[in-house]
C-alpha cells in the first residue's frame, strides 16, 4: 500500500522524464486527475487520457512534452512540498512563487485544484500540493 500517492504519482512522472519515455501510466485518483488537467492548461504536458475500468479508478495515461530540436524535457523540477506528515497551506495574501513567477505551484483550494496564478486571480488560498517548472 503506498501512504502518499501524490508523491508516488510525482516519483513516476520524474522517473519517466528521466528515462526519456514517452508515456506514463500512473493509476488514477480525483486528485491526481486534476493535477494532471492543470499541468496539461500551463503546457507541461503533451497530453492525457483516462482510462476507467469497471469497479476501479482506472489509470492515467499522460505524454510527457519535449523540446523537438533539443530534447530537453518541458518538466525539469517537480517537487511534493505538502506532505500527510507536515501539511503545507498558503494564504491568499501569501501565495508562494515559484522560480520568480517562471514556475507554478499547484494548490488544492476550495474551488477545486488551481495553479498559484489562477489562485491569486480568484483570491483563495489552500493546501500547497507541489512546485513545477
Amino acid at each position: 500500500m503506498i501512504t502518499d500517492p501524490i508523491a508516488d504519482y510525482l516519483t513516476r512522472l520524474r522517473n519517466a522524464i528521466k528515462a526519456n519515455h514517452r508515456i506514463v501510466e500512473v493509476p488514477a485518483s480525483n486528485l491526481k486527475k486534476e493535477i494532471t488537467r492543470v499541468l496539461h492548461e500551463k503546457g507541461y504536458i503533451q497530453n492525457y487520457k483516462f482510462e476507467d475500468e469497471s469497479g476501479h479508478q482506472g489509470n492515467i495515461k499522460i505524454a510527457l512534452k519535449y523540446n523537438p530540436v533539443k530534447k530537453t524535457p518541458a518538466i525539469t523540477h517537480l517537487e511534493r512540498i505538502s506532505k500527510p506528515g507536515l501539511r503545507k497551506y498558503a494564504k491568499a495574501d501569501s501565495l508562494p512563487r515559484v522560480l520568480n513567477g517562471l514556475g507554478i505551484a499547484i494548490l488544492s483550494t476550495s474551488h477545486g485544484v488551481l495553479s498559484d496564478k489562477e489562485a491569486r486571480q480568484q483570491n483563495v488560498g489552500g493546501e500547497v500540493i507541489c512546485y513545477v517548472y
